[in-house]
């Protein structure tokens, strides 16, 4: 099983890796919740469409051909919206003869000013499209932060990955050279148990390895799209960004963040509904017109006549004017929303600084990750060529009979140790640069030294 694992390592080592990139675009196209949220501006610019077009008049066309009585008596009564009208005369005594009518009317009914309101409205639903493409940008960059955290992970559990595999051959090695010693009678049966076990240990080292590179590999392909087994990160990334000095030194554009952009917007935004509800409850101005006809099967002497005289216009009409109206009680009800809407923006205010104050506090965290990250890459390769020139020593001793397999196993782990430190000490080089650049919107300034 094994040294199917370890072939199937050397294929995909050999495949064309994917550059971060390559990785990063493929995830602005492909990541689940840039695509939701992408539909959802669509939505919000709908909606500001919608609201654009609430000053448009209504005009009603109605037409109406009835049969009944008018047997009115006088005297006034609230409508309800329920009681039918009946126009004409008043008889001395009850008529229940049946008339016909009918009648056309169209209506129009325009609130042609309401000192701001359309305006007002119109900027809320700007603003909420505004809002909603700035949460867009939030999550491209949340997302490709995240991708840019898989990789780099992906990048130190390939280092990992080959540092087992050559603990492996070390191990082999030992083991070869116990073999032919107990043979010969140099070395005890029981350096080779231990040697075995030693062996055994770094192959299961190795599998576990291999299953939590598949595991971040799996996380990648989620949100990119790529086949898992395809995302091979480039190994070139480390050293070219250890390469680089100066990479580190670069301005903060936190005025720009998308962060900051997000919750900004939702202060503006709730600024302008503060304003919406200012002018809520403003007077309204309206234009209103009609023009009607009429026709009855009762003619002006009184007579009723044949049903089938009543359908057809017989009197037209018409009738304009400007009305205005105004609620006095809506100035308590707009201070009252205007009392919540105010604590509802004071509240995204509050979230804003709050977040620029996180990333005032990240980015000086990420300057000292960024210095301990340097002063531990500038010390480990001592620590790796010691560790490496006693393991050689040891196995020269071993080989010689001088030496012991404790000793030998002590110095194969302080190698494996040191490897796994500089392999750590590149990865904490890496991430703590990218997290700087994250942290101060400055991604593509390193991406753009990379390949």
């Amino acid at each position: 099983m094994l040294p199917l694992l370890i072939a199937a390592a050397a294929n995909a080592q050999q495949s064309t890796p994917i550059t971060l990139k390559e990785l990063l675009n493929r995830v602005n196209q492909k990541a689940p919740s840039l695509i939701t949220d992408s539909a959802a501006i669509l939505i919000r610019q709908a909606q500001a469409a919608e609201t654009r077009s609430n000053w448009l008049p209504n005009l009603k066309l109605n037409y109406q051909a009835d049969i009944g009585t008018s047997n009115n008596v006088t005297g006034p009564y609230f409508g309800f919206g329920i009681i039918p009208s009946s126009s004409g005369g008043i008889h001395g005594t009850s008529i229940t003869t049946a008339l016909s009518d009918n009648l056309g009317i169209a209506a129009l009914d325009w609130e042609i000013y309401n000192f701001g309101r359309y305006r007002a409205e119109n900027r809320v639903a700007n603003s909420d499209v505004t809002v909603q493409q700035n949460q867009f940008a939030e999550s491209k960059y949340l997302v490709q932060a995240y991708a840019i955290s898989g990789y780099l992970q992906l990048l130190r559990l390939q280092d990992l990955v080959n540092i087992q595999y050559r603990n492996i051959q070390r191990n082999l090695q030992i083991r070869r050279s116990i073999e032919s010693l107990a043979k010969s009678g140099v070395r005890a049966g029981v350096d080779t148990s231990i040697a075995e076990a030693e062996l055994s240990k770094a192959r299961l080292n190795y599998i576990e390895l291999d299953n939590q590179l598949k595991q971040v590999q799996l996380q990648l392909a989620e949100v990119s799209g790529f086949p898992y087994q395809s995302i091979i990160p480039d190994t070139t990334v480390e050293p070219t960004l250890i390469n680089q000095p100066s990479a580190y030194l670069f301005p903060a554009d936190t005025a720009n963040h998308p962060l900051i952009n997000f919750y900004r917007s939702e202060y503006q935004n709730s600024l302008e509904r503060e304003n919406l509800v200012k002018k809520l409850y403003n007077p309204k101005i309206s234009l209103e017109a009609a023009a009607w006809g009429r026709g009855s099967s009762v003619d002006p002497s009184g007579q009723y006549n044949s049903l089938s005289t009543g359908y057809g216009f017989q009197r037209d009409n018409y009738l304009v004017g400007i009305g205005i109206s105004y609620n006095l009680f809506d100035l308590r009800r707009r201070q009252l929303k205007l009392n919540t809407q105010k604590a509802a923006t004071d509240y995204t205010l509050k979230e804003l600084q709050e977040q620029q104050q996180l990333l005032s506090i990240n980015a000086s965290q990420a300057d000292v990750e960024m210095q301990t990250a340097l002063n531990r890459l500038h010390e480990i390769p001592n620590q790796l060529k010691a560790a490496n020139d006693s393991y050689r020593q040891q196995l020269s001793l071993y080989k010689n009979g001088l030496s012991n397999i404790v000793d030998l196993d002590a110095a194969l782990n302080v190698l494996y140790r040191a490897e796994t430190d500089y392999m750590q000490a590149k990865y904490d080089y890496s991430n703590a640069l990218f997290q700087k650049a994250i942290t101060e919107n400055q991604v593509n300034t390193i991406l753009n030294l990379l390949k």
